[in-house]
């Protein structure tokens, strides 16, 4: 839980405040962007103001829940608190959503279902809550759990043993946490996991880092590409790259064989491109930009 007396002089006056144990993961600023803002001076969030209208209660209060490291509190009764409980996967498109709940393994990284009549599909893994596991099993619980790189499996063998789903991930970022996972891929070919899912391997943050393509549509990117709020425009971060920018970049070159709109990360931004080519420009743009870094 937040500490009080841990709470940031810089919080707006009133109940919900962040604490100093804020790692700066961005979920808050995402769910409830009226509320919480980052502070550039000690890169943390703070609650720039406190929320007022039913609706900002309520997305105030799912980003308490889905804090990783439980930084967000409240003096008082929160309201819209039992609803946010319940809140997640949240829809995003179609039969896209986000999990919420993130974990302090993953640093905070977002987790999404994807349902589909065939069994659904999760990518990297959320936080095991129960709320949040009770909604999944009510959606049609978890077939496949695609594992985007090592960084984030977070609690894949809860969702395992509950779900009875198989765990695929590269074998590059296999470790002894991972050593058990039901589908290992290989190389850097493209794997069809179903006739709409394409698993992509694109390494360079990790060796055996993936993106997974649904529907020639949703690129579900990992840590290797997201849209970056404060530029306004696709990136990839040098900063947090484990393996090889190098690989990164012919990773990136890579991607523009393939078809998408969304792109839907583990970190930072989703972004939507308002067409298929707009997409493929804004990428190209990114790879120019990635070999002069």
């Amino acid at each position: 839980m937040a500490r009080l007396e841990d709470r940031l002089p810089a919080n707006a006056p009133g109940d919900y405040f962040v604490d100093r144990s804020c790692i700066d993961c961005d979920v808050c600023r995402q769910l409830a962007p009226s509320v919480f803002a980052r502070a550039p001076a000690f890169e943390q969030s703070i609650v720039a103001r406190q929320p007022a209208t039913p609706d900002e209660h309520l997305r105030a209060a799912m980003a308490l829940v889905s804090c990783p490291t439980a930084s967000i509190g409240t003096t008082a009764p929160a309201a819209g608190m039992a609803a946010a409980t319940f809140a997640f996967p949240e829809p995003i498109d179609e039969d896209v959503y986000y999990c919420g709940y993130s974990s302090s393994s993953s640093f905070g990284a977002a987790s999404y279902l994807i349902r589909r009549p065939e069994g659904n599909v999760l990518v990297d893994s959320p936080r095991a809550a129960r709320p949040l596991m009770k909604r999944i099993r009510e959606l049609g619980g978890v077939r496949t759990l695609v594992l985007t790189h090592r960084d984030d499996v977070a609690d894949h063998r809860i969702f395992r043993d509950t779900f009875g789903c198989d765990r695929v991930i590269h074998e590059s970022d296999v470790d002894d946490g991972t050593a058990l996972a039901e589908v290992k891929i290989g190389g850097l070919d493209p794997v069809a996991l179903a006739p709409d899912l394409t698993l992509i391997p694109v390494p360079g943050h990790t060796r055996g880092s993936v993106a997974l393509l649904l529907r020639d549509r949703y690129l579900f990117t990992g840590d290797h590409l997201f849209f970056s709020g404060e530029l306004g425009r696709l990136d990839a971060s040098r900063d947090v790259c484990w393996y090889s920018w190098a690989e990164q970049i012919r990773s990136m070159e890579r991607l523009l064989q393939h078809r998408f709109t969304w792109v839907l990360p583990g970190h930072l931004r989703r972004y939507r491109a308002p067409s298929e080519d707009a997409m493929r420009a804004e990428l190209a743009e990114l790879i120019d930009r990635m070999k002069m870094a």
